[in-house]
Parts: C-alpha cells; sequence; structure tokens
C-alpha cells in the first residue's frame, strides 16, 4: 500500500503526543475530526490527531463498487469474511505514520491508536503487531478480524486498550466487540470494555469516556 493520505489536526503547537485515527467502511479522515473540539482535553495539551484516509477499493459486498476501504469484506456472516491480506497491508500503513511521528519527535509511549468500525479492526492488527510500545488503542463498534493469525508483538504486550460498543449496533453487533475482548484476556489483556444505547455511531458518554482514556495513557489532567 502507498502512503496514505492524512489530515493533521494539531491543538497546539510543538505536540508531544499523539492520536492515529481511522474511520470506517464508506467515509474518510473527515469522519471524526469535529470530535477534537468536543473531547474538551485539558487546556495547553499539545496532540497531533492524525485522521487518515483509506484507499478506494472495490468491496465485494457492495456489488464490487470502489469506495473509501481499509480492506475488502467478502461476506457479511457474523464472524465477517474478510481479505486479510489488504487488512495487514493498511496496518503496515498505520505502522508507517507511528515510524513517522517517532522520526519527529513524538515518543512512541505517546502515541494511541484509534479505529470505528473497519478502522477498529486495523487498529487491532496494527497496535498488537507494532514492535514499538505504544500508548494506547481505542476500538470503537468493532471486531477482531485477525484474531487466529495475528503475530502480537511483546512490545504491546501491556497496553491499555478501551473497546466501546452499541448494544443497538446491526451493522456490527455488540457481540462482535465482546467477542474481541474475550479474545484480549486470553492473550492476557486487561481490556476496558463500555456499552452505550446506541446504534453503529458515536454518542455524548462515549466521547466523554474516551476523552478520560487519552487523559489516563496520555497523562494529562483532566479538569471536572
Amino acid at each position: 500500500m502507498s502512503t496514505l493520505n492524512v489530515i493533521v489536526k494539531d491543538t497546539a503547537p510543538t505536540p508531544d503526543a499523539c492520536v492515529i485515527w481511522l474511520h470506517g467502511l464508506g467515509a474518510d479522515g473527515h469522519d471524526f475530526e469535529p470530535i477534537v473540539p468536543e473531547l474538551n482535553l485539558p487546556q495547553g495539551s499539545a496532540i497531533r490527531f492524525i485522521f487518515p484516509h483509506a484507499p478506494q477499493i472495490p468491496v465485494t459486498i457492495n456489488g464490487g463498487h470502489r469506495m473509501p476501504a481499509w480492506y475488502d469484506i467478502l461476506a457479511m456472516n457474523l464472524d465477517r469474511e474478510v481479505d486479510e491480506r489488504q487488512l495487514r497491508a493498511s496496518a503496515r500503513a498505520i505502522q508507517a505514520l507511528v515510524e513517522q511521528q517517532i522520526a519527529a519527535g513524538i515518543d512512541s509511549r505517546r502515541i494511541v491508536l484509534a479505529g470505528f468500525s473497519q478502522g477498529g479492526a486495523v487498529a487491532y492488527e496494527a497496535a498488537l503487531s507494532c514492535d514499538k510500545p505504544l500508548g494506547g488503542l481505542m476500538a470503537m463498534s468493532t471486531y477482531l478480524a485477525t484474531g487466529d493469525t495475528l503475530q502480537r508483538h511483546a512490545a504491546n504486550s501491556e497496553l491499555p486498550i478501551l473497546v466501546m460498543h452499541g448494544t443497538r449496533d446491526t451493522v456490527v453487533p455488540a457481540v462482535l466487540g465482546e467477542r474481541a475482548c474475550q479474545q484480549l484476556q486470553l492473550w492476557g489483556f486487561t481490556p476496558e470494555f463500555h456499552d452505550y444505547s446506541m446504534e453503529h455511531s458515536v454518542c455524548g458518554p462515549q466521547i466523554a469516556d474516551i476523552a478520560r482514556f487519552l487523559c489516563q495513557c496520555l497523562a494529562l489532567k483532566q479538569t471536572a
């Protein structure tokens, strides 16, 4: 996969932390950009938010039409049938963004990966296989697509993970988020899980949980 096009939003000059946030199928990097001011992060926090755009590829479940996608979805059964080769290529492209931020002077332990739906499946793969210790992982309304093949790296064996899901999600059923948590626990992680009375979306209480998690991972002092 070629270098990804991205949107970069710095909350202050000279950022010392970074959040790389992946959108879902058919969306683009602008999808989660408006959430940054809603997080109400502590004043003076210098965080770089990076919102990559997925490439345009044919998607089988949508009749082969080209659209922004991190990988092809071949079947929409409960467990999903996906193109794992494409998914891993997307994960490597995200890891390349991590390396770019390290080269720019940001400690890898102050880099958090986040992903919604299809982007979350890539974030799981990218974070857990990354050979640099990361600050955290946020998985939103998503599933662990590569649970049987993921090559976990010891550098992130204690990675803080926040898993969030809507109880009324009909696109990615909540059971898939729960299964991901169970698999993470089998691997020795202690994921934090929250569900919300919502569909395949994001809600206010969830944004508050995201802000709190980021403050914990990045050692920010959150005000009441």
